[in-house]
């Protein structure tokens, strides 16, 4: 924690920049408010990387991370939450609360990368070593390349660009094609793994192996966007429901893959409720990529650094400091979407009643689900994230609870394998793929599979990475290549169904009523609008994306892989 308090000192009130701008591209620089003098050592540098960590993705960590990859996915219903319900509904328009602050939330991690990259280029001093700045450009480029990774697979669409000051004062500019700002994150993706160390300077600090993680992720969405071979601008894949992927890419996604799981420091939990326990979440060995939050009271440790995502989750004042969560409930499509033998999973994730939890209400004896208090028979709380309350564990105080967010973890990448291996058939035997396949179903206490297909896959990533963020992607990533048959799925989910308990179902619940205000689903849903207060700023988009104009490419497949 000692280098934190050093960030916090540096950097001071780092917020205002998310917050205050009046223009996306609009952000302050908060590099460092001397930078002409400040990048005079290693650890100045990288102190100036640090809140690539939590402060830039404050805003989307608050809402949108589970907003967008659970509520639009419908692992979530929360009816009258507007920063979810109209995602979930596909009723969103151009004006709908949280787009603005969507788009400009992670654009908020581009302009603070390019901040970062391009200050300790003009401003790093005589005694700042040439491998101390390619680790933080390469920091830097990490958190980049995931930024516009979501930024292309939410809108289809974005803006590109590596300098920050110089697009503020022509910010004017029309949009990139999505494919485009994927190349352009495989390429920032590939030179972090290219240049970042092979451990961690600091706890919690991205690596190499980080990287290939996330371009374990990255390339399978290349796949489904190109026809064959390397993209070159030209192979864009038209056909959304030609039923295949491009098997180049494919091959990279399993090699990225396998250079994380057989090089990288990595293991699952033994446990897996022990991802989200308070002594054993933070940085823990099946971590690559977590945004790294500060533990203390929003009033000791300021805004910006705080996780407030759990309070939009805890449903009572016995569970949490903030409890604003009673109203946001699984979905009943994920309820019935359990294994009855899931049980570990579902316990951790969701809460159900009758399920017990000594590490909530803990001065009573803990909190039995509907029984420690009644009226919860027709929902399943969000459990995930929801850790209890400052005598239950000495570190959550309102709208700070001192866990970090998961963003990329060992099990995906295991899944990531899976899938890479898998291609374009109908099931597959492979005996690696099978290996870390099955590793996630043991832990769970599942039984191994000896054959595995896409359903099969699919299953495996809803419910182990359940309400981390992740579900949406997925889906929209299937669509590339599969579309009409993820519309068909979108519109059999019984999007905001009512249920109940009852132990005669499958499920241990029965719908009640069927889900009001849910727009039929289109292919056009795939993407999110852009918000009707940025095209007004920027009247350029509009109009149709413009491919982007790469050079020569930094990284080569060999220097990665052999």
């Amino acid at each position: 924690m000692k280098h934190k308090a050093t960030i916090i000192a540096v950097l001071g009130s780092l917020l205002a920049f998310t917050t205050a701008c009046e223009d996306f591209l609009t952000h302050d620089n908060t590099t460092n408010a001397n930078q002409e003098t400040f990048f005079d050592s290693d650890k100045a540098v990288e102190a100036a990387t640090a809140p690539l960590y939590n402060y830039v993705w404050y805003s989307f960590n608050e809402k949108f991370y589970y907003g967008m990859g659970d509520g639009r996915g419908n692992n979530i219903t929360a009816r009258w939450s507007p920063y979810i319900y109209p995602y979930t509904n596909f009723t969103e328009t151009a004006l709908s609360e949280g787009l603005e602050e969507a788009w400009g939330s992670l654009y908020s991690v581009v302009a603070q990368s390019n901040y970062a990259i391009n200050n300790i280029k003009q401003y790093a001093g005589p005694q700042v070593t040439e491998a101390a700045k390619v680790q933080a450009f390469a920091e830097a480029r990490f958190m980049r390349g995931v930024a516009y990774w979501y930024i292309a697979s939410l809108w289809g669409k974005g803006i590109i660009y590596e300098n920050t000051a110089e697009q503020v004062k022509n910010s004017v500019v029309p949009a990139n094609r999505g494919i485009d700002v994927i190349e352009f994150a495989v390429r920032d993706l590939e030179y972090a793994a290219a240049n970042l160390s092979r451990t961690a300077a600091n706890v919690g600090r991205v690596t190499c192996y980080s990287a290939y993680g996330m371009l374990s992720r990255v390339y399978l969405s290349m796949a489904g966007l190109t026809t064959e071979g390397e993209y070159n601008g030209s192979n864009v894949a038209t056909d959304f429901n030609r039923g295949t992927r491009n098997t180049y890419y494919l091959s990279l996604a399993r090699s990225a893959a396998l250079k994380t799981i057989e090089e990288g420091p990595y293991s699952l939990l033994a446990n897996y409720g022990d991802l989200f326990a308070v002594a054993t979440t933070n940085n823990n060995s099946e971590s690559i990529f977590q945004l790294q939050w500060l533990r203390g009271s929003t009033d000791a440790i300021g805004w910006g650094g705080n996780n407030p995502m759990p309070a939009f989750f805890a449903w009572s004042t016995m569970v949490g400091e903030t409890n604003w969560g009673n109203a946001t409930y699984a979905s009943y499509d994920l309820v019935r979407a359990y294994d009855r033998r899931d049980r570990i999973r579902r316990h951790h994730t969701i809460a159900t009643v009758g399920a017990v939890y000594p590490d909530l209400n803990v001065k009573n004896g803990g909190y039995i689900y509907n029984e420690t208090e009644t009226g919860y028979a027709e929902k399943c709380n969000i459990k995930k994230y929801v850790i209890g309350k400052l005598d239950d564990n000495g570190q959550s105080y309102q709208q700070s609870s001192g866990l970090n967010t998961y963003m990329m973890r060992l099990a995906e990448v295991y899944l990531n394998l899976a899938e890479a291996i898998l291609g374009n058939n109908a099931s597959t035997s492979d005996a690696t793929a099978l290996t870390y396949f099955n590793r996630v179903r043991q832990r769970a206490g599942m039984p191994t599979l000896e054959s595995i297909t896409y359903e099969d896959i699919r299953y495996e990533r809803r419910i182990e990475l359940a309400l981390e963020g992740q579900y949406w992607y997925d889906l929209v990533r299937r669509a590339y290549y599969r579309q009409q048959e993820v519309v068909n799925y979108l519109n059999n989910q019984d999007r905001n169904a009512g249920y109940e308990w009852d132990e005669t179902e499958e499920s241990q619940y029965a719908i009640t009523g069927e889900g009001t205000g849910v727009a039929t689903a289109t292919a056009a849903n795939l993407h999110l609008p852009i918000s009707d207060v940025d095209r007004g700023r920027n009247s350029l988009l509009n109009n149709e994306p413009v491919p982007y104009e790469f050079g020569d490419k930094e990284i080569t497949v060999s220097d990665l892989f052999d």
